[in-house]
């Protein structure tokens, strides 16, 4: 195949760590470089085969495998493998396949070698078990639920019965197939609703009824389905989010099984959902304070299983709000029911299913419009009181800015958020902003939740068509810079064990989810997740295409920093923080948080000239 060297090398010195050789080096490299093609589903290498050259995706997409065959990184484009079998006896340690159709660029094997010599920055890349560039430090785990198919927990066909069977017959049916669920369909195959044996128990034995009731009756047809395409880790949060036992799996109208809380709970890293399920049934403050010291080997467990940051958030996030939701419940219990309804609503961090380890609590109402302070207020008082102090014990710290439901500032009518949030966006006062963007993240925990949904919609709405707005909200997110000098240094503070260190929450990820907050503001965008709210940016014009997946794999890497200091301070008996010592880094570590902290630093340039009060 027959290509320009003038190309190759364009290609090449787009890339680390490439584009940190001389000039006449990388023509070199240049010049006796090999380029093959692979369709995708095709081998490049296969293990314990030798291995004789580092190859360069010049374009497509590789898979890389592990020894047992379970997958260990996707690789797009600009990036290399093969690295480890050269260093190590020139036998290929982890086996590649082409995911789509794919051009390398192959590098011969003493060139490696004598260039890792030669070249320092060069040789430091390829450091035995290290992944220097942004994206390559975002890697698959062992285990990952995030690479486990649902589709492997299904054992056997569904249960399959129609809406006339009855509960006897249903019942033996299941007892027969050891399953603990059947799924009730039509004639046509289409899904009606399902039928467990703790629907059997409740709404059939536990009400009398006759055992010749048909399912029908009785079956549950608020159903949560998955596509067959789906991960564990989405099943988990589905189960988490919503309590619920059983998700039919599907393909396209077909169902090809039903996933059981069992069949996750035989599956390992399930901890947070065994801790979520004891969290909900619960039935004292004090066995919630109990089960919180649950937490740190909860996230230990998670991060040592290498989830995703976006997985450990929302695991993290869905804990918290069951602490907060199950709270809210048992004081209800001790004080009888609220005398007007309410909504408990999360703010920051647990709202945008981003919290780790190390956080306090943010948190508010939403009162009926039927509010009276004379007439309700000593209730919501005592509530919102005993909610907070409950939560402190659960080790979710009173929050130092006094934003939750126990200051009164915080307990609002519907119509009095809506005033609150329009005064916010029709007349911005940076200030009083850089203390409320908390509140542009927010999601029910509680009570009528529809009211959340509507003030999501409203603030949505209102704040896109605001430029004023947007602007000051902009600049309020230039405030936090990151911690890189004039030359690209790191800048370190003095931590409390008198460490050079940096804050990579306050530094890193609070900045970066504050540029996201307000193009997901300006796009209109309802969603919370830092993640899935550049989803939501990327469908617009806003930033060029390559711009989303910067910016994802910054937020990733920052946050799996942060998440595994934290892990790492949990094992040394440490108190948990947000600092981390650069020094302490590998090199090409080093240079992955460089590499993220400058993408916050263009990300913000651009935030400066895209949003100003005049438009």
């Amino acid at each position: 195949m027959s290509i320009e060297l003038p190309d190759i090398e364009r290609a090449m010195t787009d890339h680390e760590p490439f584009c940190w050789l001389p000039a006449d080096a990388l023509s070199d490299m240049a010049s006796s470089i090999e380029v093959s093609y692979k369709q995708a589903g095709e081998v490049v290498l296969a293990l314990n085969e030798p291995i004789h050259h580092l190859y360069f995706v010049r374009s497509g997409e590789v898979e890389i495998f592990r020894r047992d065959g379970s997958l260990y990184n996707r690789l797009p484009a600009g990036h290399v493998f093969g690295q480890m079998g050269l260093l190590m006896n020139a036998k290929v340690r982890f086996p590649a396949t082409t995911r789509k159709d794919s051009l390398f660029y192959l590098i011969p094997i003493q060139l490696f070698m004598d260039y890792c010599e030669k070249y320092s920055e060069f040789g430091d890349f390829f450091e035995v078990n290290e992944h220097s560039i942004l994206e390559q430090a975002i890697q698959v785990g062992k285990d990952d639920m995030t690479t486990v198919p649902v589709t492997e927990l299904i054992t056997s066909e569904p249960l399959v019965v129609t809406p006339d069977t009855t509960v006897a017959e249903c019942a033996i049916r299941i007892s027969e197939n050891y399953i603990a669920a059947a799924v009730v369909q039509d004639k046509h195959g289409i899904l009606l609703g399902i039928v467990t044996d703790s629907d059997l128990r409740a709404r059939v034995i536990a009400k009398s009824l006759p055992y010749d009731t048909p399912v029908d009756d009785i079956m549950s047809t608020e159903l949560l389905v998955m596509d067959q395409h789906a991960y564990l880790h989405e099943v988990m949060l589905v189960m988490l989010r919503n309590n619920t036992h059983h998700v039919p799996i599907m393909d396209d109208h077909r169902v090809l099984g039903v996933v059981s809380l069992l069949d996750v709970v035989a599956h390992e890293s399930q901890n947070s959902l065994l801790l979520v399920r004891s969290i909900l049934s619960s039935e004292s403050i004090d066995s919630l304070a109990q089960l919180s010291k649950q937490l740190p080997s909860v996230y230990e467990r998670l991060v040592n299983e290498h989830a995703t940051s976006h997985m450990i958030g929302s695991a993290m996030s869905v804990i918290g709000t069951s602490f907060m939701q199950q709270m809210a419940k048992l004081v209800e219990d001790e004080l009888g029911p609220p005398p007007v309804p309410y909504c408990l609503i999360a703010l920051g961090s647990l709202a945008r299913d981003e919290q780790l380890l190390v956080t306090d609590q943010d948190n508010a109402l939403i009162l009926s419009d039927d509010y009276h302070e004379a007439i309700h207020g000593a209730y919501f008082e005592q509530f919102s009181n005993m909610l907070c102090e409950g939560l402190d014990r659960c080790g979710y710290p009173l929050c130092e800015g006094l934003i939750m439901a126990s200051n009164p500032k915080w307990r609002m009518r519907r119509s009095e958020w809506r005033d609150q949030f329009t005064d916010w966006i029709e007349n911005p006062d940076p200030k009083a902003l850089l203390n409320a963007s908390i509140f542009f993240d927010l999601v029910a925990v509680h009570g009528k939740k529809l009211w959340a949904k509507e003030l999501q919609k409203f603030i949505a709405t209102k704040a896109k068509n605001s430029k004023p707005f947007l602007a000051s909200l902009a600049r309020n997110a230039l405030k936090r810079t990151p911690p890189l000098g004039v030359f690209k240094n790191f800048v370190l503070e003095e931590d409390g064990r008198q460490q050079k260190s940096l804050n990579i929450k306050r530094r890193g990820t609070a900045p970066l989810t504050d540029i996201i907050r307000v193009h997901a503001l300006a796009t209109g965008s309802i969603l919370q997740n830092s993640f899935e709210r550049l989803d939501d940016i990327s469908k617009t014009k806003l930033l060029p295409n390559e711009k989303y997946d910067e910016l994802a794999n910054a937020l990733e890497l920052l946050y799996s920093m942060r998440a595994r200091e934290q892990m790492l301070a949990i094992r040394e008996k440490r108190e948990p923080n947000n600092n981390i010592a650069p020094d302490t880094l590998s090199l090409t570590r080093q240079r992955s948080l460089k590499e993220a902290f400058n993408v916050i630093t263009q990300a913000q340039r651009f935030l400066k000239y895209r949003y100003t009060a005049n438009g």
